[in-house]
């Protein structure tokens, strides 16, 4: 066996530490992102705010920077060492996390959201297409399945994190708290894990050439498949992220929850549910796609539709307990699409345009999803406002979570037309 050979063996069997550091990194990742969430409250009270200018600053001051930046720093990534972009970007992010907490006004908190969005915008793109390179196409979904785990964790941890933080110290010091660990998560990605060579988990040799974004985008565009399943997506994510940013003050205006119990019951909630949906829509979709590839995509098309009767008991429960048990379907099944659509984006992009095309599609999830989501529910809040008062909240998020029924059409769309989109391996 030659040396190179050799180290391209050492560095296959280490994969699994480095989805493990991944998740972990990816974790971090989400409990910046949505540590705000469970803050929205003594946030909004204490800088005198509407749910508009919350929305704002957990969706499209987040969402614009974090999603525009995103394809360039991929391509970035695609053309050069992967890993120590991630490292960087962490470093980036947590710092504005911490930044947060000694904000005065709006402005001061829009800065150092868009500083967090900025370092986000380093960490999926590389990381999806790192994974790509250490998992071959039958592990892939299941891989990134459990890479995305790092969504419920970081949420379930930020939520408990920030809401009993605050509870104690206060919101600015759950801002602090929970951004300087990631500083030092940073050094231990950058010394310790490995960068896997490019088409590694296939025997794909990297010819070098990079394609343009244009040229990408248009490779992507011309496969119908992409089409519908990134649009499909961002529909998904839509739904997801005005649930899990609005939902906290939904519980603590209807029905008088503290930020500690919803912190807890909440984030058990996202946390547990969300991370067995994550794992067994991955699962389910490697297991059934590898019959027929349709399937990679028509399982997410199904939990969406089942989903969304059960938002009705969420919305109009009577008990915070009640409502909190609606929720468990809706977050179970709405994780589902996370790790198939991921892990076909992979499938359907050459080697040299896989961060790219990771970045192309979070473009797209998080602008849809990230940017409106939040917006629209605290739209949709103030609109209602003089009509239900304190309760418009549930309504504008029982309003917003019928657009799942589109998302699971476009994926039933695309799944028609994966098959015939998938780059030949090996």
């Amino acid at each position: 066996m030659s040396s190179a050979t050799a180290e391209k063996e050492k560095i296959y069997n280490a994969r699994h530490y480095a989805l493990g550091i991944l998740v972990v990194v990816y974790t971090f990742n989400f409990i910046d992102r949505q540590i705000l969430s469970i803050l929205l409250e003594p946030v909004k009270n204490d800088l005198g705010l509407s749910d508009t200018a919350m929305g704002m600053l957990s969706g499209f001051a987040f969402a614009m920077f974090y999603a525009t930046l995103g394809i360039p720093i991929a391509r970035y990534a695609d053309r050069s060492n992967r890993r120590n972009l991630i490292a960087l970007a962490l470093g980036i992010w947590s710092f504005f996390t911490a930044l947060s907490g000694v904000a005065q006004n709006f402005w001061h908190l829009l800065a150092a959201r868009i500083g967090v969005g900025v370092g986000e915008a380093g960490c999926s793109p590389p990381a999806h297409s790192m994974i790509a390179d250490y998992y071959p196409a039958d592990q892939r979904a299941t891989a990134l399945g459990i890479y995305s785990l790092g969504i419920p964790i970081g949420i379930m941890f930020g939520l408990f994190a920030g809401g009993w933080i605050n509870e104690l110290f206060g919101w600015r010091m759950a801002f602090f708290l929970v951004g300087v660990p990631g500083v030092l998560l940073a050094f231990l990605v950058r010394f310790t894990l490995a960068e896997p060579p490019r088409g590694l988990a296939e025997g794909r040799d990297d010819s070098g050439e990079q394609p343009s974004v244009r040229e990408t985008l248009a490779y992507l565009w011309r496969k119908k498949s992409f089409r519908h399943m990134s649009f499909a997506a961002g529909l998904t994510a839509f739904v997801g992220y005005g649930f899990v940013t609005w939902a906290p003050a939904f519980l603590i205006r209807s029905f008088g929850m503290s930020t500690g119990e919803v912190g807890t019951w909440f984030g058990l909630l996202l946390g547990v549910a969300g991370g067995i949906g994550i794992v067994a829509g991955g699962w389910l979709a490697d297991k059934f796609g590898a019959k027929d590839p349709k399937w990679y995509l028509w399982t997410t098309a199904i939990a969406l539709v089942v989903m969304t009767p059960f938002n009705f008991l969420a919305y109009n429960a009577a008990t915070a307990t009640a409502s909190i048990l609606g929720m468990v379907v809706p977050v179970l099944l709405g994780n589902f699409y996370q790790a198939t659509t991921f892990s076909q984006t992979q499938g359907i992009s050459e080697l040299r345009m896989r961060a790219v095309a990771a970045g192309i599609l979070l473009f797209i999830i998080n602008i849809i999803g990230l940017g409106f989501g939040p917006q629209i529910v605290g739209i949709v809040s103030d609109l209602l406002a003089d009509t239900y008062g304190t309760q418009s909240l549930r309504y504008a998020l029982l309003i917003c979570s019928f657009v799942n029924i589109w998302a699971g059409y476009h994926y039933y769309v695309a799944g028609k037309y994966l098959k015939d989109d998938l780059v030949s391996e090996g």
